[in-house]
């Protein structure tokens, strides 16, 4: 026998305890099954059985068989091990309806006296409740995954075996409450619909995707034991962790995805058809001679524009222009050189297309969702003739969103995702089966309104666009009785954000998609011209969206939207850079890759968080109690949008002006990799920047100006709604004024700075 062979077969652990244990427990559910199949055979079936031993089998060998033994001398090992606790036994016990055989196994003195009363409380039936609520399972196993994985606590597990089993009873148990809503065993009752199954799982999968691309990807081992272990099958560590994410991103992801396309085609099949309603009658239309109010711009009454805006075919033709292009993007980010300097997935996207975006937004509105592509495959989603759901009650919010967007900022710094082409066109690709997903399933926009991080990124920053679509005569709207800008009518739908324009303030969901504009039987609607950034200082009721005093969620976005446009401007930095590497060093990491992760997650969450907690306590100290901490951190965390705009305008203007002559080389490579020579040109000289340093930086400072002084006027229109004098305005909004500056601050300081150009460099003619 190979010493190989037999150091697997000298491995197995017999743990009386956890041995015992086990086989305490198949008993019991055998003697109640036996009990409760007698009665109830078509519920409780040989399969369920079969299931829970199973289960108990899987977990059996993940902590007793050599798995565990090398466990700490391989990763992919260990994570095989994982799989079995949080992937393999939980789901099988839980088909089984574990709850009713366990108690009825039980001897019947103490199911009876012992366990039986204490199952009847009220309290503890709440406390159940409250613990398998979707939103609270997946909470659980997110942290529990996510901390256990963070390279202290997991090498603490490594090095200290109670600690190991402590991470071990830890993946179990919070596996036990994700499959919860999934499987629903019996008797247990579902807290949310069927269709929120699969969105669930998919959640799930996403932060599986995230965690194992890490360990795939990673150019150095994260767990310090294994570099310190044996090595065994003649791999490295840094192999065997590539493997271990392989493991984890593979199998991991099918236990999701497969659950949840089951789920989802049993809940499309079990769907009824369509309805369609029945043909009424043609109301009468009525239309007037557009006219503009007085002294105020509107963009569709200007000549050419305006009715090429207002037409149908004029938004299908800018959304048919990005689409081929983003259909250029994907196939060379998929198949071309993965060189981002070369490759249109690496130029398109991050030098143009969020360059004009932002360049958009500042002169008119949110003109990209206008044009968005993504919105064709929405179309084709709702012709499916799918049966559509309202988009769940619990999601309608920002909130999941929020967590997309700080999920893509993140992996844009840790991936580096401007600077791999193919995971660009991945990432394109996906949003566009999302797009047809989710509006295939639900009714309206649900995945523009809370799912969408770019639509999110685009609403905020539309908050102080100098153009808004808005009515033009009010008196008009208040004599119409039909509100078909917000229900539509036989020529044209309404609005699928359900903005009823005469209750409609600001640019918040607003698309451009000018549904409203040619629903409207009267012409009253056009794009106005606004002050930018004045409807944050109104708070009264809006449609669709109610009070953002009242709205924690469009706060927490605003403040991600701010701290990330400083956030993702300083990792360009060279001194950050170079703090990341002496920090990394000082802890004896090999990368500061592991750095910039916590980093990330401090600048996105935790500090822009506890800055604007602070500000909101302080400023509610200043009022003497008479404002809600709630209030004030709502209303003046919308007040530093102007900040964010301007750091992201000076953030993107930098790459365009560095790279946009990559465009043109990388069209060129594209066309001549297609057997299209008519764009080939002599070589020329390298282009050159736009704007010189100085220029640049003139420009970026001006942008930053602006941003401060128009935040720092919000806050103080916001504080004087608060306060009559101008001394107890001062102090309201000091704490925010505070946050302003140091964020202007911190922004010269970054715009002064050397940048690393990060892939963006000039391209060279010979690739």
């Amino acid at each position: 026998m190979s010493p190989t062979a037999q150091a697997i077969l000298s491995s197995w652990s017999f743990d009386p305890k956890m041995t015992l244990g086990i086989m305490a427990a198949l008993a019991f559910y055998m003697r109640g099954w036996l009990i409760l199949h007698r009665t109830l055979p078509a519920r409780f079936t040989g399969l369920r059985l079969s299931a829970f031993a199973g289960g108990l089998a899987a977990l059996w060998i993940a902590v007793a068989s050599p798995l565990d033994a090398f466990s700490s001398l391989l990763l992919s090992a260990h994570m095989v091990q994982h799989l079995l606790l949080m992937s393999v036994a939980p789901p099988l016990i839980l088909l089984s309806a574990p709850l009713l055989p366990l108690l009825r196994g039980l001897p019947r003195k103490i199911a009876r006296d012992g366990v039986g009363p204490f199952l009847i409380r009220p309290a503890l039936r709440r406390a159940g409740n409250a613990l398998t609520n979707p939103l609270c399972c997946w909470m659980v196993m997110a942290i529990t995954l996510t901390a256990w994985h963070v390279p202290p606590a997991f090498d603490l597990a490594l090095r200290s075996p109670g600690w190991h089993k402590v991470e071990h009873a830890c993946f179990f148990g919070a596996a036990i409450l994700f499959w919860w809503p999934v499987v629903r065993p019996f008797p247990s009752k579902p807290q949310w619909p069927l269709w929120s199954v699969p969105v669930y799982l998919l959640a799930a999968d996403l932060l599986n995707t995230v965690l194992s691309a890490i360990l795939t990807f990673s150019d150095h081992v994260l767990f310090q034991p294994y570099l310190e272990a044996p090595r065994l099958f003649a791999t490295t560590a840094l192999k065997d962790q590539n493997c271990a994410g392989v493991i984890m991103w593979v199998p991991g992801s099918l236990v999701f995805l497969i659950p949840a396309a089951l789920i989802a085609i049993q809940y499309l099949s079990a769907s009824q058809s369509l309805v369609r309603p029945e043909r009424t009658a043609l109301r009468p239309v009525y239309v007037q001679r557009p006219v503009a109010p007085k002294n105020r711009f509107d963009l569709l009454m200007v000549p050419v524009i305006g009715p090429f805006l207002r037409a149908q075919s004029g938004r299908r033709f800018m959304q048919a222009v990005l689409f081929i292009a983003a259909i250029a993007v994907i196939i060379d980010g998929l198949f071309g050189p993965q060189v981002s300097s070369m490759n249109l997935a690496g130029v398109l996207p991050w030098t143009y297309w969020r360059a004009f975006a932002i360049i958009a937004l500042l002169a008119a509105g949110n003109f990209f969702c206008m044009a968005c592509p993504f919105m064709l495959f929405r179309e084709l989603g709702r012709r499916l003739g799918l049966r559509q759901r309202p988009w769940p009650q619990a999601l309608r919010s920002k909130w999941f969103a929020i967590t997309l967007l700080v999920l893509f900022f993140w992996c844009y710094e840790v991936f580096g995702l401007w600077d791999k082409p193919i995971w660009t066109a991945w990432l394109i690709i996906n949003y566009f089966l999302a797009a047809l997903v989710i509006d295939a399933l639900f009714r309206g926009a649900s995945f523009c309104k809370y799912v969408c991080p770019i639509g999110q990124f685009q609403f905020v920053s539309s908050l102080i666009s100098p153009l808004e679509v808005k009515v033009r005569q009010a008196d008009v709207c208040i004599s119409c009785k039909t509100h078909d800008c917000l229900r539509g009518n036989e020529r044209q739908r309404g609005c699928e954000m359900d903005l009823h324009l005469p209750r409609k303030s600001g640019n918040l969901d607003c698309t451009f998609c000018l549904d409203c504009v040619r629903a409207c039987p009267h012409e009253n609607i056009g794009i106005m011209a606004v002050a930018p950034g004045m409807d944050l200082v109104r708070d009264g009721p809006r449609s669709s969206i109610g009070r953002l005093s009242r709205r924690l969620d469009i706060a927490a976005l605003a403040l991600v939207f701010v701290f990330a446009g400083f956030v993702n401007a300083a990792f360009m930095t060279a001194p950050v850079v170079a703090f990341q590497d002496d920090l990394a060093a000082r802890l004896g990491l090999d990368s500061a890759l592991p750095v910039t992760r916590v980093l990330l997650l401090v600048g996105l969450v935790l500090l822009p968080g506890m800055l604007a907690l602070s500000a909101a306590y302080a400023s509610r100290v200043a009022s003497q109690g008479s404002i809600e901490a709630r209030e004030l951190f709502c209303r003046f965390s919308l007040s530093l949008v102007p900040l964010g705009v301007a750091m992201w305008a000076g953030h993107f203007l930098f790459h365009l002006s560095t790279g946009w002559g990559s465009a043109w080389e990388a069209v060129q490579r594209a066309a001549n990799d297609a057997g299209w020579h008519l764009l080939n040109s002599p070589e020329g000289k390298p282009v050159l920047p736009l704007f010189g340093a100085d220029a640049m930086h003139a420009l970026q400072t001006l942008l930053l100006d602006a941003g401060l002084l128009l935040a720092l006027y919000l806050m103080w229109r916001v504080s004087l709604v608060y306060a009559a004098r101008g001394k107890a305005a001062l102090r309201l909004s000091a704490p925010w004024a505070a946050i302003s500056l140091g964020l202007y601050a911190a922004g010269v300081w970054i715009l002064l700075q050397p940048m690393q150009m990060r892939g963006l460099a000039a391209t060279v003619s010979q690739l």
